[in-house]
């Protein structure tokens, strides 16, 4: 073996084993991928200034809570009463989720109900619910991350350390628009579920009656950070529970090493009004509203939460792990800032493209995630952005 392969195999095992990169693979986009319409910094100014433009609601705060996440629930309440009154604030309301209620029926109460802000104290899953409640609405979103991933949280530079500054950012920081993206994913046919049911690569997402999941008809998904089909939804939904409560975002690596050497993805994919499609054959695709993932991985740094774009990545591996060192060779030469081509084809391809909107179609049934959250199994999904649909706080 060459010196070349050799240092490739190493990266490779080094990938498997710690698996920064191998959880979610990224590349960072080549600043020459084409743009129209207003840039990143005008967009911010333009979405900043409208939020500046609506009158500030002036109820109390309302804090959604996910009481999973907490050792003392009386505890985290008396301490967002405290620091209300610290701010001079009404007395805070409070929600808890639940299974049947995950927190968008609770910010539609809360705005009824004439919140100032309304802050999601939980997980990614619970951000998003209670996004998708706020979408619109003209009431900020604040945040007191609690999840495995925290994804918004990482991409707003919300401290993940302190409750308490998180509490007061939330009730009292800047408020911004952002861009939110939205997800419909057709059912699979009658025929199609149950072929699907008896392949080996969705066996451990079988619903208890045998089936595989599927995702609500003509239903839109909010995603805040990245959505995705192929690779990262299978790592996603197969990443283990318990493992993640005590290892924290690892546990995604050890649920994509069991699925780094699975099949490829056969897609037909419409950027925006097109009529004829892109043929891709890949490992994984996936729609970036920002970039910023667990682990210090960055997925297209040029991608903005208020620039009106989804950023398209289509990711392809091939010999095994040779490929995905190959992808994650290039992303960690790229994170350090320096972007150098290997003579040669590599076993790991990465291409980039962006649009308003996107259509994929699949030749086989395929998982398909949003923001962490397994949607379900399909061949045809859509996606679309929002531009600055959501206010939040940091």
């Amino acid at each position: 073996m060459d010196t070349w392969s050799s240092i490739v195999a190493l990266l490779a095992c080094l990938l498997a084993a710690g698996a920064l990169v191998v959880a979610i693979v990224a590349y960072r986009a080549s600043a020459s991928i084409s743009r129209s319409g207003t840039d990143g910094a005008d967009a911010a100014a333009q979405a900043d200034s409208a939020a500046a433009a609506e009158p500030p609601p002036t109820g109390p705060p309302a804090i959604i809570v996910n009481p999973v996440k907490l050792n003392d629930l009386d505890a985290f309440k008396e301490r967002c009463t405290q620091i209300a009154r610290q701010c001079n604030l009404p007395e805070p309301l409070f929600f808890e989720t639940s299974e049947d209620h995950q927190g968008h029926s609770q910010a539609r109460e809360a705005v009824a109900k004439g919140a100032s802000v309304v802050v999601a104290a939980g997980g990614d899953g619970t951000v998003r619910q209670v996004a998708r409640g706020l979408a619109g609405t003209g009431v900020p979103l604040g945040l007191v991350p609690m999840g495995t991933g925290n994804l918004l949280a990482r991409n707003l530079d919300i401290p993940l350390g302190s409750v308490s500054d998180q509490i007061t950012a939330a009730f009292t920081g800047p408020t911004h628009a952002m861009d939110v993206g939205w997800l419909k994913a057709e059912p699979l046919r009658d025929e199609e579920a149950l072929e699907a049911a008896t392949a080996k690569r969705f066996a451990n997402l079988l619903t208890d009656e045998g089936a595989v999941p599927a995702p609500k008809p003509d239903h839109e998904y909010l995603f805040l950070v990245i959505a995705g089909l192929g690779f990262d939804a299978a790592m996603v939904a197969g990443a283990d529970d318990d493992l993640k409560a005590r290892i924290g975002w690892l546990a995604y690596s050890v649920a994509a090493i069991k699925h780094m050497t699975g099949r490829r993805i056969d897609a037909r994919m419409w950027i925006g009004g097109a009529e004829t499609p892109e043929h891709q054959r890949a490992r994984t695709i996936m729609f970036a509203n920002c970039g910023r993932l667990p682990g210090g991985v960055v997925l297209l740094p040029d991608a903005q939460l208020d620039d009106g774009w989804l950023d398209i990545a289509t990711i392809d591996t091939t010999v095994g792990l040779l490929g995905w060192a190959a992808v994650g060779g290039k992303i960690l030469l790229q994170g350090l800032g320096i972007r150098r081509d290997q003579p040669g084809p590599l076993p790991g391809s990465m291409t980039f493209r962006r649009g308003k909107s996107v259509r994929v179609s699949t030749a086989e049934p395929e998982a398909v995630q949003v923001d962490g959250d397994l949607v379900g199994i399909s061949r045809h999904i859509e996606t679309r952005v929002e531009r600055g649909a959501l206010l939040v706080r940091s």
